[in-house]
């Protein structure tokens, strides 16, 4: 950025009255904001169109050939949504909330596929997120914007911006056992690639080592132990491939991921040694050693042990977002879940400092469900919702009725249901997705549900 336009952005900041409106912000800060971030004058579009009579403040877009985005109004990059000085984002507040909320219903809304950021401020405060398909999450806190601060983190912003990771990291997580990580990563791997996604799925439970087992790999022999531990190594090092021969249209062709098994030497004393060999770097070791796998690939999923030791930590402190299976005849699948999204995720949003990472709604996976049991499982999810408002003040319900509004209290969740033939396929080593015509059609809606717009 020139030192031109961060001066006008700080003399801007420097004379909006304190307790300035919304219309004054946006007229004042917007522009003088955009072009810090590197966007010209005639790549600003005000007022964006949404549907409904509704309209985002400013979008942005760099020109593309002669395609000038203040005049085609076509593919938008960015979205800035303003308010005014008097509007308290404080703590967590209702109009924070309420502005987030505002944002991400821009951010999916059908004119803005293209469009991979957004941002929210109101000139005390701003925050950056990130959209990858259906997916909306931090990629900053909320920060404070003061004339101190101000050319810090509008240069970090505007880096995050230009050279967007490709990747959505998920770590699939649950502190309870047998409720499918396994399975659930394997089956979504598989499918996201006859999607045509890019993927590298990651066996990081060197104890029960079960992803590498289904899909008839063999153990890392030391690699993923020696990246983890040596600066100088790199977990590339320990990728192979799984592929799998599949009948297409008359016609053979072969569907191939991406996978970093599980490795032997890490097997029963993992995190022992990985707290005694990389005290320094700590939980961040795995998210930094899988840069290069962020530019490379589409989607890497992690399957995590189910525990909350220092190996499901590093697993988590990686992801982006966590997916969380549960079962609906299980109430310590959906105690530990609720548990994971309240207590274990926001101390590693606490500990990582960028927003990430951020809880997905959780689904029900793989067993057999009756209306009168998704009854009881509903009503303990509400006395679990109950409980934390009331003792921890946090509110769990947009993880477990994602759809729920008071307008329309949608209580369904997402299942895979039993008669998916999904751990049996473990026995073939192959994915249930590649053998099995209702495992496909269960596992694309699961992705459509959660990922793909």
């Amino acid at each position: 950025m020139t030192s031109m336009t961060m001066n006008s952005l700080r003399s801007v900041l420097q004379s909006l009255p304190e307790n300035a409106g919304e219309a004054i912000v946006v007229e004042h800060f917007s522009n003088p904001l955009l072009e810090a971030l590197g966007f010209q004058p005639h790549e600003i579009y005000p007022q964006y169109p949404m549907g409904d009579r509704k309209a985002v403040d400013k979008a942005a877009r760099k020109t593309i050939g002669n395609d000038i985005f203040l005049h085609s109004g076509s593919n938008p990059y960015l979205l800035l949504e303003l308010k005014g000085r008097n509007c308290n984002w404080a703590n967590n507040s209702a109009p924070y909330q309420s502005t987030v909320h505002q944002l991400k219903q821009y951010l999916l809304a059908p004119n803005c596929k293209s469009v991979q950021w957004g941002i929210i401020t109101n000139s005390c405060h701003i925050q950056l997120f990130r959209k990858h398909g259906k997916v909306v999450f931090p990629a900053t806190r909320c920060l404070p914007l003061n004339l101190e601060k101000v050319d810090e983190i509008v240069a970090s912003i505007r880096k995050k911006i230009e050279k967007p990771a490709k990747a959505l990291t998920v770590t699939i997580y649950n502190n309870k056992g047998g409720v499918g990580k396994t399975t659930t990563s394997v089956n979504l791997a598989g499918i996201l690639t006859l999607l045509g996604k890019k993927v590298l799925v990651i066996d990081f439970d060197p104890n029960q080592q079960d992803l590498t087992t289904s899909l008839g790999l063999s153990l890392s022999d030391g690699k993923v132990l020696s990246a983890l531990t040596n600066r100088d190594i790199e977990l590339q090092n320990a990728i192979c491939s799984y592929s799998f021969a599949i009948r297409n249209r008359n016609k053979d062709a072969e569907v191939k991921f991406d996978v970093i098994p599980a490795d032997r030497k890490m097997a029963n004393k993992a995190d022992e040694i990985l707290k005694d060999k990389i005290p320094k770097t700590g939980a961040r070791i795995l998210h930094r050693k899988l840069e290069f796998a962020r530019q490379k690939y589409d989607y890497i999923l992690i399957d995590s042990p189910p525990n909350w030791r220092f190996f499901s930590k590093l697993a988590v402190y990686a992801a982006d977002v966590v997916l969380i299976p549960t079962k609906h005849n299980n109430l310590f699948s959906i105690e530990n879940a609720a548990t994971a999204i309240k207590t274990f995720i926001p101390e590693i949003q606490a500990e990582k400092a960028d927003g990430t990472p951020v809880a997905l709604p959780i689904f029900f996976n793989g067993e057999r469900t009756t209306d009168p049991q998704l009854t009881v499982a509903q009503k303990e999810i509400q006395n679990i919702i109950k409980k934390a408002r009331e003792e921890d003040r946090f509110d769990l319900l947009p993880y477990f009725f994602s759809k729920y509004t008071k307008a329309h209290p949608d209580c369904d969740i997402p299942k895979i249901p039993s008669y998916v033939n999904i751990a049996s396929s473990a026995f073939s080593r192959v994915p249930a997705v590649y053998r099995d015509r209702t495992a496909l059609e269960y596992y694309k809606d699961l992705v459509k549900e959660y990922f793909l717009i």
